[in-house]
């Protein structure tokens, strides 16, 4: 009796180690992370960084409401929220992306036509016919031009010399540039390049009188000062077209300096 008690004591603790254990389910709720900084390809950059949540939770994004929908437990979403954050921001992972091309032309305009003006480059008459048909500029002469190359989510400056013909040796003017391309975004009818900020500072030296070298005979020297223009923009704007910024206005009315600028997106 006491070995058949044995058996079936035996055969109960074995069919209760058998029998597989309980597994609580873990509670999940659903969240909306909003995205407030970046777009484009930047948005899809930020999702694919957080596949590394896949084993998680269930997420997707979209680019157009800037949102990441997330099915998750609460620490993993609240996990996701910092990431998020950190990386919702300029210059961070996934801000950083494509390589832009951005080339600068500085115009200077005039309403007096200038016989002796050379010849525009054939790539900017479509640009000055239009200046002329919209302003009252009829004379377009190019300043110069200014390759930049530039980085989707980082912010670039350069500080460059303009030439300065008329003007004495050691008279020069300057321009600083500043920009920050936050995103390059598709479109039915192609790409752009999106601009959190975009500005020009000019420093141009302007006449402001003559005085005499106190050497006889010499002739009076020109005296300049220096006026401080600037242009400032954002938005976006479209690849591979001339794009017309605006326009800053010179010391007098019938002056004014014209920014264009042309972007090539590199693969």
């Amino acid at each position: 009796m006491r070995t058949m008690m044995t058996i079936l004591l035996a055969a109960g603790l074995l069919q209760a180690q058998d029998k597989p254990a309980e597994v609580k389910a873990e509670s999940r709720e659903a969240a909306i992370i909003p995205v407030k900084t970046l777009t484009g390809d930047s948005f899809d950059r930020l999702v694919q960084l957080l596949r590394v949540f896949n084993a998680q939770a269930q997420f997707s994004g979209d680019k157009n409401l800037r949102t990441i929908l997330v099915y998750a437990p609460k620490d993993v979403v609240e996990q996701m929220r910092k990431v998020v954050a950190d990386l919702d921001r300029p210059g961070s992972e996934a801000a950083i992306g494509r390589n832009i091309d951005m080339t600068m032309t500085f115009l200077r305009c005039s309403t007096k036509i200038d016989p002796a003006a050379p010849t525009l480059p054939a790539d900017l008459e479509a640009v000055a016919k239009q200046l002329r048909a919209v302003t009252q500029y009829k004379n377009i002469e190019l300043w110069d031009v200014v390759p930049m190359r530039l980085q989707e989510g980082k912010e670039a400056s350069d500080t460059l010399r303009l030439p300065s013909a008329g003007l004495p040796t050691g008279t020069y003017a300057n321009a600083t540039i500043r920009v920050r391309p936050d995103a390059v975004t598709r479109r039915d009818n192609g790409r752009f390049v999106r601009f959190g900020s975009l500005r020009i500072g000019f420093k141009v030296p302007i006449v402001t009188g003559s005085f005499q070298t106190g050497v006889a005979g010499a002739p009076n020297q020109t005296q300049y000062s220096y006026l401080d223009l600037g242009l400032e923009t954002s938005g976006d704007f479209m690849e591979g077209q001339k794009t017309v910024l605006g326009k800053v206005s010179g010391a007098e009315d019938d002056t004014a300096i014209f920014v264009v600028i042309a972007l090539k997106v590199l693969d």
